[in-house]
């Protein structure tokens, strides 16, 4: 499925994003646009340029991670598990129906969710980074991910929407509920309208 294109403007500048941006834990059943899964998924890990460089910087370019999205109540978007592809600018199915309360589980059974509209979980695959840094990879690949989830706390916050980094998981349960081999689950970020 493609994408609603990005936007590249906003009303709120990056300066009052940095100064808005909260950890959320509680979420109210509104549903997020399409449109604003479109820009949460270009933030996090779009191509931003015509050779191909992403909006998070990554070590060499080797691009370890990858983007899942943990749907459940997306306007015009069926509830499953997508794996989001950049360099289409597009999602793909890879898990039927909500797995929300699966991830929640695999989560430690935290609350926030299974009550967001959404998740991003955010995978490495280390071995594309190893190939070429060796035993540093690991650093780089953590501070990848460092670099993912802030720009998708300040992309929620500029979009009137908020999420919180979440580490607490098992990771094999995790790999289980995104139909994972090999890959390591390093954030789960619920998103949503703050519950008022």
């Amino acid at each position: 499925m493609k994408l609603p294109p990005p936007r590249f403007d906003s009303a709120l500048s990056l300066e009052q994003a940095i100064q808005a941006r909260r950890s959320v834990r509680s979420f109210s059943d509104a549903p997020v646009s399409l449109e604003h899964l479109a820009q949460l998924l270009w933030a996090a890990q779009g191509i931003i340029n015509p050779v191909g460089l992403r909006a998070a910087p990554s070590a060499g370019a080797t691009f370890p991670l990858e983007t899942f999205i943990v749907a459940g109540n997306i306007n015009g978007l069926e509830a499953g598990i997508y794996q989001y592809y950049c360099q289409d600018h597009e999602i793909t199915l890879a898990v039927g129906g909500d797995q929300r309360q699966a991830l929640s589980q695999a989560a430690l059974g935290q609350a926030s969710v299974v009550c967001a509209p959404l998740s991003l979980v955010i995978v490495a695959i280390a071995a594309r980074t190893v190939s070429r840094y060796g035993e540093r990879a690991a650093r780089y690949v953590a501070m990848e991910a460092g670099h993912v989830a802030q720009n998708i706390y300040l992309q929620a916050t500029v979009l009137g929407l908020s999420t919180v980094a979440v580490g607490a998981f098992t990771d094999s349960e995790v790999r289980h509920v995104l139909a994972l081999d090999e890959a390591e689950p390093l954030y789960i970020m619920p998103i949503g309208k703050t519950e008022s």
